[in-house]
């Protein structure tokens, strides 16, 4: 199984390149936890998506950890991946989002594989959870998402982008809305994206994706005959626009294409989607090591 890792983001919230932030005494950081997870949980490739300029970078903390315990491979994010006869302006910086980011692992994927974000702490549960349905449940139009309940998903520094989840009474995911959450006034809100759509409360245990999708290699052909669309449906917002993954997903349910499986997961996460966020990250993943639930320096 292969775990796909998205690193290219520019971490501007945080205020660098948050995914190589030491997180503990020994010099790792969150991906380094995310790894060993699923190392344990089965996984036996993992593939980072980065900017070419962060190889070395990358290749001299990340890499050489885990080289001799999981194959790895590299793939450049880049603004230059577009279908035949498109063009981005030359002023855009910004990476074009999850859904390209993806697509630059197609000829690296060899099989069934999960996704997840290079700097959010998913915890073992997660992990194991995504290991169970890519074994047994993921098929060529089946694939799965690990949601968490939301309350285990925030931070007391601010809003966190999640995407709410709908579901059927067979939990299977009717619609992904990304929101910014927040606490207010003792509620929990979520304000979409897209400002269409008005604010709303969630309830505590409201299931949101963490982006730990479980896909089948079927993903990469959607990915590709919808980025054309996307293109020509933001010609006007080139600067801004992101090719996400979530938006993808659920126009491939509500067209009927495939169905996705939504998985429970009790995991509290942990990040650092603010500089605020480190010091409580750093002690949490202290606490989980001084409890044996990881050893001391992992690698």
């Amino acid at each position: 199984m292969d775990l796909v890792i998205l690193a290219a983001g520019m971490g501007s919230r945080f205020g660098g390149l948050k995914q190589i932030e030491k997180m503990d005494d020994y010099g790792n950081f969150i991906i380094d936890y995310s790894i060993y997870d699923a190392i344990e949980a089965g996984f036996d490739k993992v593939i980072f998506i980065i900017k070419e300029e962060n190889l070395e970078i990358f290749r001299e903390t990340v890499g050489k950890r885990i080289e001799d315990k999981i194959k790895v491979e590299y793939v450049f994010q880049k603004l230059s991946l577009l279908p035949e006869g498109y063009e981005i302006p030359s002023d855009r910086v910004k990476p074009l989002g999850t859904a390209q980011a993806i697509l630059a692992a197609k000829d690296k994927v060899s099989s069934d594989f999960a996704i997840i974000n290079a700097d959010d702490f998913y915890g073992k549960e997660a992990f194991t959870a995504a290991a169970f349905f890519l074994k047994n449940r993921v098929k060529e139009n089946v694939y799965g998402n690990v949601a968490y309940n939301v309350i285990n998903t925030m931070t007391e520094n601010g809003s966190v982008k999640r995407g709410v989840l709908s579901t059927d009474k067979n939990n299977h995911l009717t619609h992904i809305e990304e929101s910014s959450v927040s606490k207010e006034n003792g509620k929990i809100i979520a304000t979409p994206l897209d400002d269409k759509v008005k604010p709303f409360e969630i309830a505590k245990n409201t299931p949101v994706s963490m982006n730990l999708f479980c896909f089948h290699k079927s993903i990469m052909t959607y990915l590709e005959k919808k980025f054309p669309i996307f293109l020509d449906d933001n010609k006007d917002n080139l600067l801004k626009c992101e090719y996400l993954i979530p938006t993808v997903v659920s126009e491939l349910i509500s067209e009927g294409k495939v169905s996705v499986e939504v998985v429970p997961c009790d995991a509290v996460w942990y990040g650092v989607t603010y500089k605020e966020d480190k010091p409580f990250v750093v002690s949490s993943l202290k606490k989980l090591v001084d409890e044996g639930k990881y050893k001391k320096g992992l690698w």
